[in-house]
């Protein structure tokens, strides 16, 4: 077996922690200080990044940027955007530009339900289950009103409690439904703990009497849903074809828009294409999520399972040509929150809501689908025109010269160079192979 089991690592200190990893790594002295190098300076806030996670040795970056310009319900945002990956913020920004000219991102949709469950086994007859269903129902809600009281003070709480039948998915299985409205913030922490209170009161009220070896109810789990198909946003853009004119050159305006149309119908019939379509709209997406300090991992997991809803994985935006006229819109899932968790913590975070002006939690969604759907016009347009690694490969030249060590000079004579000419790492290379200076 290769490595070594380190035991007791969590009771390390820091910097104990950094220096046994940093053996790890080719040059421990130098990766040692450089790991220490990035920890926050000021020593409140220092204190509450090395407590956002476990096991801390030091802070990871990366970019912020701010994709300006989008126009998203007649209101301007200049949206926040955190990602490594070149050209996303770029491509953003372009396609929220061209559409503020042509009447920006409009909301058609939006729902705010987020969905938890309690999943039980039911060992003893069904009839005596549903015959006692509504006198538990109220005595479990009624258990609930201290955990949601002011959750319900600022207008959210418990919208709906059902029962779930689910024996045909597994033996003797049922559970509880749970609706929420957690109003601006994202609610995790809540719902969770109300599942729970929940489960206790489920098997408190319906194993009264009965001993350990004997008892008629036994919950599995509960937990919140990441699959928020009652939490999402419908947003699109739409222009008459005459004012694509000037898209790009050697193709009139129909012909985009015709072509447009057939890329959005190839990702909503072959998964091969639906993968990478989806890939495109969550670097919009996750890049807002994340600089707001928001769930991006949650987003993914619940557009993807919306994504496969039908049983067939398709994309996530559609487009329709109707009356010469162009139409694309996006559906997706979002839990998000404004206030609570990270985004109450991290300052960059509460900086990103301010530069939007502290949206609520349904525009904020609104904002995420609009960067979401930006990104994918963004990578349609240049898919069906010049090919997406023209863009993609002249934002991605600084990093190529980052990687080679390029001097200044070089890099000056291959951007000049590279401006008519097709952009890869080998040809990077040998381009200042043959002009070191």
């Amino acid at each position: 077996m290769k490595g070594i089991i380190y035991k007791g690592f969590s009771k390390l200190s820091e910097t104990e922690k950094r220096k046994l990893v940093s053996h790890l790594c080719e040059e421990p002295g130098i990766t040692e200080l450089e790991m220490g190098s990035f920890i926050i300076k000021n020593p409140l806030r220092r204190e509450m990044f090395m407590d956002l996670s476990e096991n801390t040795i030091s802070a990871y970056h990366l970019p912020y940027g701010i994709a300006p310009n989008f126009v998203v319900n007649s209101n301007i945002y200049h949206v926040p955007m955190v990602t490594e990956e070149s050209s996303v913020v770029a491509a953003a920004a372009s396609a929220a530009r061209f559409w503020a000219d042509r009447g920006g991102f409009v909301v058609k949709e939006l729902k705010t339900t987020k969905l938890g469950h309690v999943y039980f086994q039911w060992n003893a007859d069904e009839k005596q289950l549903y015959d006692n269903w509504l006198t538990l129902k109220a005595t479990l809600l009624s258990r609930l009103k201290y955990v949601t009281a002011s959750m319900v003070q600022r207008g959210g709480g418990i919208t709906s409690l059902e029962l779930s039948d689910d024996r045909h998915k597994t033996d003797k299985l049922f559970r509880l439904i749970v609706e929420f409205d957690t109003v601006n913030s994202m609610g995790a922490n809540f719902i969770n703990t109300c599942l729970e209170e929940l489960a206790q009161g489920l098997e408190e009220g319906l194993n009264q009497g009965k001993n350990t070896d004997d008892i008629d109810c036994m919950v599995i789990m509960s937990i919140l849903s990441n699959y928020v198909e009652e939490c999402k946003v419908t947003i699109e853009v739409s222009c008459p074809i005459r004012n694509l004119q000037g898209i790009t050159a050697g193709m009139s305006p129909m012909q985009f828009a015709q072509k447009v149309e057939l890329a959005y119908q190839i990702a909503w019939n072959d998964v091969y294409r639906a993968a990478t379509h989806n890939k495109g709209i969550m670097n919009g997406v996750d890049s807002v999520i994340i600089a707001t300090g928001n769930d991006w991992r949650a987003a993914e997991a619940g557009a993807h399972a919306f994504a496969s809803r039908s049983g067939q994985y398709r994309a996530l935006s559609q487009c329709e040509i109707t009356n010469d006229n162009l139409r694309i819109w996006l559906t997706i899932p979002l839990a998000v929150g404004t206030v609570g968790g990270i985004t109450n913590l991290h300052p960059l975070a509460r900086k990103s809501l301010e530069i939007l002006g502290n949206p609520t939690a349904p525009e904020l969604m609104s904002i995420i689908a609009s960067a979401g759907l930006a990104s994918n016009f963004a990578a349609v347009q240049s898919l069906v025109t010049i090919g997406i690694q023209k863009g993609h490969m002249k934002l991605h030249l600084v990093n190529i010269f980052n990687a080679l060590g390029a001097t200044p000079k070089q890099r000056q004579l291959a951007t000049d160079f590279f401006k008519g000419e097709k952009v890869s790492f080998a040809a990077v290379k040998q381009f200042l192979d043959e002009h070191k200076l």
